[in-house]
């Protein structure tokens, strides 16, 4: 125990799941309450605009399909982010593996000249390579050379996105596309199909659930699982075990890179049917999974829940931008408050606060 003035700490050695929910949740709605003095700086009633929010999201077809398409990357790379930082691995670096995944796909699209039934298949399993690649290269260089996995992983993020803005400019420039910097428009057979009436690449959306739940049971049912909690939870422990931490890393490198590789391909196969530029493939959906698995609190499965939450707000961000007049770009400042209400109240989680009785203060 611990006395901070007139309040008392008391340790909480496993925080319970219910503590754990409140907490998260003091977060967002500390995030909102935040989000309202923007709102007024934009001369906007921060009543309205949450209504407004909730009519053209929620309240709509459109908006609750919007937000299941922006939901879809998020939960292929935080998932894949869940599993890095149960291993103590702070894989920062989902963005240039989507990137990566999103090129890989691209290129089989456009030149490997498949049969039309195995495009789809092959986009698939090279854009999961090329993310576990890009992903498994820092894991390499922390385990052999020591090197920050937080520097490495972002600053491989920069490096992919020179690579796409070179092919866009350079060779793989669609010849048809002129003025502008994208790849020519992939195959018909190159295309996901998607729910109707909406930008819901489902294919994807079913990946993305099915490896929340395949990563559920690698955690708790495997011994790859206890490995990697193990050299998350205690390294010493890990090490007096004998556990590999080069084969516990490339592992967990391959899954968290392969499917944020895997949400690349959505975007390009589902969404945009072409590569393009970096800002187009991707709305800043690896540095946001980061929240997300932050908010899943190292469960795949609520990985599900809080890539939907984000998805929202995503979606929302719409409705801020069109109706409201407002910059999306304060989606990122949403997103932002969050995770920094996320860490400054952390606190909450592992310490009981008690307020002293006034003969005690």
């Amino acid at each position: 125990m611990k006395r901070v003035g007139p309040f008392l700490l008391e340790r909480r050695l496993v925080p319970s799941p219910l503590v754990v929910l409140g907490v998260s949740l003091l977060a967002i709605l500390a995030a909102m309450g935040a989000m309202a003095i923007i709102f007024f700086a934009y001369g906007v009633d921060p009543l309205r605009a949450y209504v407004m929010i909730a009519r053209g999201t929620l309240g709509s077809r459109f908006g609750v399909m919007q937000m299941l398409r922006r939901a879809i990357p998020l939960l292929l790379c935080g998932v894949g982010l869940v599993l890095a930082f149960r291993s103590k691995f702070w894989n920062i670096g989902a963005e240039g593996q989507l990137l990566a995944g999103a090129v890989a796909a691209s290129g089989v699209a456009l030149f490997s000249g498949l049969p039309d039934p195995l495009l789809l298949p092959t986009m698939f399993g090279a854009g999961f390579l090329a993310g576990a690649v890009w992903g498994m290269i820092p894991a390499l260089l922390k385990v052999k050379l020591q090197v920050n996995d937080v520097i490495s992983t972002l600053m491989m993020n920069y490096i992919m996105i020179y690579i796409v803005a070179w092919l866009i400019h350079g060779p793989w420039k669609g010849p048809t596309m002129r003025g502008f910097a994208y790849t020519d428009t992939f195959p018909r057979a190159a295309w996901l199909p998607l729910i109707p009436r909406s930008m819901v690449h489902w294919p994807t959306l079913v990946i993305g659930v099915a490896a929340a739940l395949l990563m559920t049971l690698l955690l708790s049912r495997t011994r790859l699982g206890y490995e990697l909690r193990v050299a998350g939870e205690s390294p010493d422990a890990a090490r007096y075990a004998g556990i590999d931490f080069l084969k516990v890393s490339l592992v967990v490198m391959l899954l968290s890179g392969g499917l944020a590789g895997l949400a690349g391909v959505g975007e390009v196969a589902g969404i945009h049917h072409k590569l393009l530029g970096p800002l187009h493939i991707s709305s800043g959906y690896g540095y946001t999974a980061i929240i997300v698995a932050w908010l899943a609190r190292g469960s795949p499965l609520a990985a599900i829940i809080t890539s939907l939450l984000f998805g929202f707000i995503f979606a929302a961000g719409d409705v801020i931008r069109v109706t409201l007049q407002i910059p999306f770009q304060v989606v990122g400042v949403f997103s932002g408050l969050v995770l920094s209400f996320l860490i400054g109240i952390e606190l909450l989680m592992y310490w009981r606060v008690r307020l002293l009785p006034k003969g005690e203060r």
